[in-house]
């Protein structure tokens, strides 16, 4: 069970190596069309803003389609076989889905529930998903429909079928098997999943109304949901709708920045709003929790922590885009993510308390743009306050998280065992490569991968071969072939996690090409 939720762990995290690029275009954007930073130049009908909402737009394609983007991850990560065929055959099944679940909401939509005729949004349920208007099921129903596609590819994709249909073999016969599945599929979901989308909304008086306490719930749930993307359902009503200020607390905030910076008076006392905070965890528990990978890594492997934190964190602190972050530990150490969840909510709701209230939903840039620089004049006190508060707190992410790592024992970046011989990849591998390059000059994956091969018993040990961020993940047949992790080490990996049958190759980020160049000689071998 530990090696599949591992495996599945590594997919999820394919998508999100996007984010970071596409957070930091973003909060750029963001940053160039205020005018309270840019003035005149940034009036929308000007060619600079034009430009930068162009911009902005490219950057927003991670962000808006991520449903998309983990069905396309999920079978790169998990499928046995075929990945590129599981990928296409995944991508036109979940649009299926979606297609049956908004003809059957356009027919008996009232049964359910279901407005189909309201516009798209948190407050009706709905959503686009490439061009299909249908029930806003987030990253859950991504997951479900991408995780039957990869079972049935896995299980059926090289089924024998007479030669008279050898036409509808391969990815139409899982196609074929996908479409009759996913018609009972969208009725469930047709019946089901509004009802959840209710009980979300249900929370959001108590929210309102509960000061405090409000802000707390709503911030451990808008960070603990975010592996479930039902996170949308706490914030969005918030952010973007009428629950709490006309328009959401965003464009409220942005409407009225005059009256704020113009007034003495207090923050909290003009605006007392506390559910756009949590950019005070992204901020500086990102700060915190890198620092603790880092101490806890092993010093020989802090280089290597080190390049993979910096990126995240940098996206995190200046954007708020946490899941580049969030995803290193949220599945190989899940304690750690609630830990980080109930920090989150913790500083929010302190920071509250002391009077910082705004729009402080995302990172550094945000926080400049709409507060810091256009209200520093009459509020510069209460932003002070907010930095000590934060300050404070990222030393508590780092002993919390390093206490934690350490007692018990968890693998996160830079911690993976190490073992003590050396042995290096055969000249079998190495003309097998060459072989299959057909003249072309070797790249250094391709040795590392010959080698990784050899270390790893040959490919009659190799049951299946998958990857994550940054490690190889593999099943074999005989754990006793295995060599020891400084071997894989002297051949070009950071390390080795050995768990039996189930093997981490430690690569670092070109584990993409590693894995690429791996099963390329193990087609070499058949």
């Amino acid at each position: 069970m530990m090696k599949k939720i591992q495996r599945f762990g590594g997919a999820m995290f394919t998508p999100t190596l996007l984010f970071a690029f596409a957070g930091i275009v973003v909060g750029f954007a963001i940053l160039f069309t205020n005018t309270a930073v840019m003035g005149s130049l940034a009036n929308p009908d000007g060619n600079w803003a034009k430009f930068w909402n162009i911009i902005a737009q490219g950057g927003w394609t991670v962000f808006m389609q991520l449903p998309l983007l983990f069905v396309i991850g999920l079978p790169i990560g998990l499928a046995k076989k075929q990945n590129a065929r599981a990928c296409l055959e995944a991508i036109v099944i979940y649009l299926t889905f979606n297609y049956f679940l908004s003809q059957i909401l356009t027919y008996w939509g009232s049964s359910f529930g279901v407005d189909m005729k309201a516009a798209t949004g948190s407050s009706s349920g709905l959503t686009m998903i490439a061009g299909i208007k249908t029930l806003d099921t987030g990253m859950i129903g991504a997951l479900i429909i991408s995780g039957i596609v990869i079972y049935i590819h896995d299980k059926y994709f090289d089924i024998e079928l007479p030669e008279a249909l050898g036409i509808f073999k391969g990815s139409t016969f899982i196609y074929m098997l996908g479409f009759f599945v996913m018609i009972p599929l969208a009725f469930a979901f047709a019946i089901l999943w509004p009802q959840v989308q209710i009980g979300m909304r249900s929370m959001q008086g108590f929210f309102i109304s509960s000061g405090a306490v409000g802000v707390w719930v709503y911030s451990f749930l808008e960070r603990i949901l975010i592996p479930t993307g039902l996170h949308h359902f706490i914030y969005s009503p918030f952010v973007y709708d009428n629950a709490i200020v006309p328009g959401g607390t965003a464009a409220y905030w942005v409407k009225h920045l005059g009256d704020f910076a113009t007034s003495s008076k207090s923050l909290k006392e003009m605006y007392p709003v506390g559910f756009s905070l949590s950019g005070m965890s992204k901020v500086f528990g990102s700060i915190g929790i890198t620092f603790a990978f880092l101490k806890t890594a092993k010093p020989e492997k802090r280089k290597a922590v080190l390049g993979l934190m910096i990126p995240v964190a940098t996206t995190a602190i200046l954007t708020g885009v946490t899941e580049p972050i969030e995803f290193t530990f949220l599945f190989i150490a899940p304690v750690l993510f609630l830990v980080h969840s109930l920090l989150a909510a913790t500083v929010s709701t302190i920071a509250f308390q002391f009077g910082v209230v705004g729009d402080f939903g995302g990172g550094i840039i945000n926080w400049f743009a709409v507060n810091w620089i256009p209200l520093g004049k009459f509020h510069f006190n209460t932003y002070l306050t907010q930095v000590i508060i934060g300050v404070i707190f990222s030393f508590i992410w780092y002993f919390v998280f390093r206490f934690l790592i350490e007692k018990l024992n968890l693998k996160t970046p830079g911690r993976e065992t190490d073992e003590e011989e050396t042995k290096l990849y055969s000249k079998k591998e190495y003309n097998a490569m060459k072989e299959e390059g057909k003249g072309k000059k070797l790249n250094q994956n391709a040795i590392k991968a010959a080698s990784f091969l050899e270390l790893l018993g040959g490919k009659e040990n190799i049951v299946d071969v998958t990857n994550c961020a940054t490690r190889l993940r593999l099943t074999v047949k005989d754990p006793a072939k295995i060599a020891p992790a400084t071997e894989f080490k002297k051949a070009g990996a950071h390390g080795l996690v050995n768990n039996g049958d189930a093997i981490q190759v430690i690569v670092g980020l070109s584990v993409p090409s590693v894995r690429e160049e791996f099963e390329n000689l193990l087609t070499v071998y058949k």
